[in-house]
């Protein structure tokens, strides 16, 4: 398309004019960032949680209520906010936690498949308050876990549950076999993408290459692909390579729009989920345990085999129960070499610091025939919908 003479100077000046808009906003958040530091450092002194969910709500509220007079999208400003917000606590959690770990020092985090996978993506996320940090692949979660066993990988990203597809049984397993320890949690959105090596019509493409997962969290938008062939591939950004790779324009893959940018795919459809609200949780795995700050919203996880008799579980969850302690996930697995019996993956909102936490281990010994602490860890952020977008 041509412009003319006029037309070119018009064009150049708005852009000018949008490139001093976009300076403001980024010295805007840095501006905020310095704020942000100060009252870390003011929280410091203090023993109370940092994180107020109330202002924040009241907060967003605000700001949607601001947008809506603006004639702007309410829910983009507010899912803007959210993404300030939560990079806002990561720098203030940061900062108290550093005491215990010492100066940050360069790092390798592990996960599992290529750039651009989701595990990537929450990595990334997880970490984006530390500077020093190389984002290593692997082939497989085992190796991630291996790799940090080893001292390859100082950290490493773990799958183990999707708001949509449920539990990820393999990688339950791997926790109970390898002596690693939780050190965190991310919950990382998920907004999958068909991708293909053109922008081929819907309608032509014949396999679809992606993780069991996220087919699985796909599966009304797949059902209407009634030609293609689905095909489980280890990891979202392994099969996006594939199709990169093979350069066949009746096969696709699904994943992330990260993935598609990066591999060189086009998008042919976005959000395909089966539910908009989808999420995969991932834990952060260490070689030892850290400590977590009690001014920090902490999350603890544990494994233990009941004994063999009525109600044992039942007694279990009421030691956690009548100590106001709040049960976040309760994960069931067969336990290796003893058919019928289970192994039980629990975690609740509280600190291993806390006298409740304490306690409460201390009675679940009477209950159990093992019990190992997997790790005390700052929560994820919630992810919850935000106040405009939720129905009434």
């Amino acid at each position: 398309m041509s412009y003319s003479a006029d037309q070119d100077q018009q064009l150049k000046r708005l852009r000018g004019e949008l490139d001093a808009i976009d300076a403001r906003i980024v010295q805007a958040l840095a501006d905020r960032l310095r704020v942000i530091g100060v009252i870390a450092a003011f929280k410091e002194q203090r023993t109370d949680q940092i994180r107020d969910e109330e202002r924040e709500r009241l907060l967003l509220e605000r700001l949607s209520a601001q947008a809506r007079e603006l004639r702007l999208d309410p829910h983009f400003v507010t899912r803007l906010f959210r993404e300030i917000l939560d990079y806002s606590l990561r720098r203030q959690q940061d900062h108290l936690l550093a005491r215990e770990r010492g100066p940050d020092q360069p790092i390798v985090v592990a996960y599992s498949g290529a750039p651009g996978a989701w595990g990537h993506l929450a990595a990334e996320r997880h970490f984006s308050a530390r500077s020093g940090v190389e984002f290593r692949p692997f082939d497989s979660f085992r190796e991630t876990m291996t790799a940090v066993k080893t001292g390859a990988a100082h950290f490493g990203l773990l799958p183990i549950e999707n708001s949509t597809a449920g539990s990820i049984n393999e990688n339950y397993d791997l926790l109970a076999q390898m002596d690693l320890a939780l050190v965190g949690e991310e919950i990382q959105p998920v907004d999958n993408c068909l991708m293909a090596v053109d922008e081929v019509p819907i309608e032509r493409i014949r396999r679809v290459l992606s993780h069991p997962q996220a087919i699985a969290q796909c599966s009304q938008f797949l059902s209407t692909l009634r030609q293609a062939q689905l095909e489980a591939f280890a990891n979202t950004a392994l099969a996006a390579r594939k199709v990169r790779d093979d350069q066949d324009i009746t096969q696709a893959a699904i994943g992330s729009a990260d993935a598609a940018r990066i591999w060189g795919l086009k998008v042919l459809a976005r959000d395909i989920n089966d539910q908009k609200e989808n999420f995969t949780r991932f834990v952060v795995v260490g070689p030892r345990h850290l400590p977590c700050d009690t001014r920090i919203a902490c999350k603890t996880s544990l494994i233990f085999v009941t004994r063999h008799e009525k109600g044992a579980l039942v007694a279990c969850l009421n030691v956690l129960a009548t100590r106001d302690l709040n049960l976040t996930k309760l994960e069931s697995r067969p336990r290796p070499g003893a058919p019928w019996e289970y192994v039980f993956y629990v975690d609740f909102e509280g600190n291993l610091k806390s006298p409740d936490v304490e306690a409460a281990l201390k009675e679940l010994t009477a209950h159990v025939i093992s019990l190992k602490v997997l790790g005390c860890y700052p929560m994820g952020s919630p992810r919850r919908p935000t106040p405009d977008v939720q129905e009434t």
